[in-house]
């Protein structure tokens, strides 16, 4: 199997010498969000709810450059710079799988690119091919 490096626009830009994401045995395996503003290229400021639904947003801009859904998503995990905000982005996480949520991992950190709060990855399900 082939492959592929996935990007799109509607995402930042890597901020280092890695891709977006990468489509290889059937699975999509993006790589950390940032809440990192996709025209801008700056952080987001505000509540950490805010921080998590854009860095979610800009992961579902990724999955969808790969013709894939929120709904794809078999694997998440979360790095927090505090676990503080723990119900904090669970509470925004959940918005974005209102049902059979994914399997998932959390972790508090002691540092984050560009000094980030949270920080969120995912490995999707690629359709098969008939």
């Amino acid at each position: 199997m082939a492959i592929e490096i996935v990007a799109t626009k509607r995402s930042p830009q890597a901020v280092g010498p890695y891709s977006q994401a990468v489509a290889a045995h059937g699975f999509l395996y993006v790589s950390g969000q940032l809440p990192m503003d996709p025209e801008t290229g700056q952080m987001v400021d505000g509540k950490i709810e805010d921080q998590t639904r854009r860095a979610m947003n800009n992961m579902r801009a990724i999955l969808e450059a790969a013709e894939v859904s929120m709904s794809d998503v078999v694997k998440t995990t979360i790095y927090l710079k505090d676990m503080e905000d723990f119900a904090a982005v669970n509470g925004a996480y959940a918005e974005y799988f209102p049902s059979n949520p994914p399997a998932r991992a959390c972790f508090e950190v002691a540092r984050l690119p560009k000094d980030a709060r949270v920080e969120i990855e995912c490995v999707a399900a690629l359709p098969t091919s008939s």
